[in-house]
């Protein structure tokens, strides 16, 4: 048996009884408090249902009353605006109706006026038909007439019809020919007059505003080398050294008689540059073989490349251009290795480029692009000896690659007047690098060219009719002519002063400008005896 059987079995049946009974009564006693419980507790859920319902309805009530004042305030506001919109309706309405009458009239007045002009216009045309029927008739009496008086003038000069023609077109031709030449030279005269006070004014007041630098550079072109053993040592055995010189920069080397020298020839000024600076350092460090040689020369060549960059820099950074294309700064970096006449190229277009910024400020144009055609205008010269063409072409084809625009392109092409100027910069670049070459110590030239450019400036005038003499002198800055003062008139001496004038500017290459004076002189003798 297990534990509750055996407490059963040791207690007395009256305990067993009252144990049952105080189970039951309890179990009574607890039932009944449970129910009153249970009734008060579904009492108060009642009342709170109730009092939950009521709020509910108090609230619905509320709020179906607040909406229906917020529909009737929105309703209010809409027909307010509905009633605004409207009236604005009818006022613009009201001012289109205006609009239209108003047009109405005009267009009835326009056609009261169009119909007075046609009733004027048919007037004047039976005017006119009443004119012209007159004029025809006149014209058939002036025919008449002029064929009566010229079969008078045949009989009387016995010329036929054509000679007589030959000879009056002859003697209009001369007559317009003088009168031609009269009004040309007083439309130029006064053109150049007004012109030149102003134009002196601005390159005076550009040459001083600008006081740079214009003493004459030059390309190194000779090594010094210490004495004539090294010369041997240059040349090395069999003329390795040389060859390999050569060949390392694309120079000639030129090794002759003169003491203490050697000549290094080159078209490129920068291989002609890198190639002296090798020569230097190698005739100091004294070692002379082919393998050296390659080595200074290779290092020379990036000290070369770095300072055309610097050199690019500097010179746009002095100009103060900004956008420029790394490209077309290296190629800027190059002119300083270049001359012409003598006068170094970079610094040239330096100049070029604030002359130009002046007297585009002076005129009223725009300064700063005046200033890059400027300084870019010579730009081809840095690679003209590696590409066929003259360097304007060049030049502006490289800047067009890098999207220079087109005022640019024009000035750097037609600076010497191979392609027609599309803007005024063009011209004003013209005049700049004219002042920049002209001044005083800017250029010079070998005698060579200088002859043979005072022989083309008398060869030129000379070609034309009528012309006797013919000199060049201040140094080839004027051209004096004498012509045949029987054959020449004054008006056409104007004339061929004007054409050799503009065919010296196609034909020649020359620095600043030249004057042609032609000279025309009637001289009267007589002898007494």
């Amino acid at each position: 048996m297990d534990n509750a059987q055996l407490i059963l079995a040791a207690m007395e049946p009256l305990e067993i009884a009252l144990i049952v009974i105080g189970v039951l009564v309890g179990a009574v006693v607890g039932a009944i408090g449970y129910r009153a419980i249970a009734a008060r507790k579904l009492a108060e859920a009642e009342a709170r249902a109730k009092e939950i319902v009521a709020r509910a309805e108090r609230d619905a009530a509320a709020a179906a009353e607040k909406t229906r004042i917020d529909a009737e305030k929105s309703l209010l506001e809409r027909k307010a605006k509905l009633d605004s919109e409207l009236e604005a309706a009818r006022n613009e309405v009201r001012e289109a109706e205006r609009r239209i009458a108003k047009r109405e009239d005009l267009f009835d007045r326009k056609e009261e006026s169009i119909a007075q002009r046609e009733a004027n216009m048919n007037r004047q045309a039976d005017a006119i038909r009443a004119r012209e029927e007159k004029a025809a008739g006149r014209e058939v009496e002036l025919e008449r007439v002029i064929g009566e008086q010229t079969q008078k003038l045949h009989q009387i000069t016995n010329l036929g019809k054509d000679q007589a023609r030959e000879m009056l077109l002859e003697r209009v031709a001369n007559e317009c020919r003088q009168e031609a030449a009269k009004v040309a030279r007083k439309i130029v005269e006064d053109a150049e007059h007004d012109a030149k006070e102003k134009a002196r004014e601005i390159t005076i007041m550009a040459v001083q505003r600008y006081a740079g630098e214009h003493a004459s550079d030059g390309t190194v072109r000779t090594v010094e080398i210490p004495s004539d053993d090294m010369k041997g040592r240059i040349i090395g055995r069999e003329g390795r050294n040389i060859r390999a010189i050569e060949k390392a920069t694309g120079v000639d080397i030129i090794v002759d008689d003169t003491p203490g020298v050697i000549v290094v020839s080159c078209f490129d000024k920068v291989r002609q540059a890198v190639a002296v600076e090798a020569m230097r350092r190698l005739i100091q460090d004294g070692r002379m073989h082919p393998s050296r040689i390659e080595e200074v020369v290779e290092k020379v060549r990036a000290e070369v490349n770095e300072s055309i960059l610097r050199y690019g820099k500097e010179a746009a950074l002095e100009v103060n251009l900004r956008g420029l294309h790394p490209k077309i700064i290296e190629a800027m970096g190059k002119l300083h290795y270049r001359t012409s006449y003598g006068q170094n190229v970079l610094r040239h277009s330096i100049e070029v480029g604030y002359l130009c910024q002046i007297i585009a400020d002076q005129l009223g144009l725009d300064g700063t692009l005046a200033r890059r055609c400027g300084f870019l205008h010579d730009i081809g010269k840095a690679m003209d000896h590696e590409m066929e063409g003259g360097h304007p072409k060049i030049g502006m084809d490289f800047a067009k690659q890098f999207g220079e625009k087109e005022a640019v392109l024009n000035a750097i092409g037609g600076h010497h007047g191979d392609i027609p100027s599309t803007t005024f910069y063009t011209p004003i670049v013209m005049a700049a690098d004219a002042v920049s070459s002209a001044r005083p110590g800017a250029r010079r030239e070998s005698m060579e060219k200088y002859v043979q450019r005072l022989t083309e400036l008398q060869d030129i005038a000379l070609g034309y009719p009528g012309v006797e003499e013919a000199y060049a002198i201040q140094a080839g800055r004027e051209v004096r002519v004498m012509v045949d003062a029987s054959k020449v008139g004054d008006d056409e001496a104007y004339l061929i002063a004007h054409n050799i004038a503009k065919r010296v500017s196609e034909e020649m290459t020359f620095p600043g400008e030249i004057r042609v004076t032609v000279l025309r002189e009637t001289r009267a003798i007589e002898y007494a005896r």
